[in-house]
């Protein structure tokens, strides 16, 4: 269940007036905001796939929680996964974005979570249908809840 049906419900529970639940709502936008402000910034450079970036430092960005259709190799789907590749580097490519560095994956890439503008860049593949989040590494992002 997303965060603003969770208020709603929330808000008509308690029989919250318009007013308090406008408070709320404006408190928990600047409060989100606040955590992404806070986080390191880095520059996209290029998007090798749909969950996999490179910065202009070049730092290989392995994106946290979601898989995306393989280019190549045994399981390769190479039309949705071009979709979900140009989809992201049209997104992220030469942009500034800030993120949440989860840990390092078996092939040394960054493993974190993107965020553009305050969007979750993961949520946004998933929501979008280039991608389907990844249930083992699921814990590590809250939106997956």
């Amino acid at each position: 269940m997303k965060n603003s049906t969770k208020l709603i419900l929330f808000m008509h529970k308690f029989r919250l007036n318009w007013k308090k639940s406008i408070l709320i709502l404006f408190l928990l936008i600047v409060f989100s905001s606040e955590i992404n402000a806070k986080l390191p910034t880095t520059i996209i450079k290029s998007c090798y796939d749909g969950d996999t970036c490179t910065t202009i430092d070049g730092e290989k960005i392995r994106l946290a929680c979601i898989d995306t259709p393989e280019i190549k190799g045994k399981k390769a789907d190479p039309i949705p996964a071009k979709e979900a590749r140009d989809f992201l580097n049209n997104l992220l490519s030469n942009k500034k974005v800030s993120i949440r560095r989860v840990t390092k994956d078996r092939y040394d890439r960054t493993v974190g979570e993107l965020f553009i503008n305050g969007i979750n860049v993961q949520e946004l593949i998933v929501q979008k249908g280039y991608g389907k989040i990844y249930k083992r590494y699921a814990y590590q992002c809250d939106w997956t809840k």
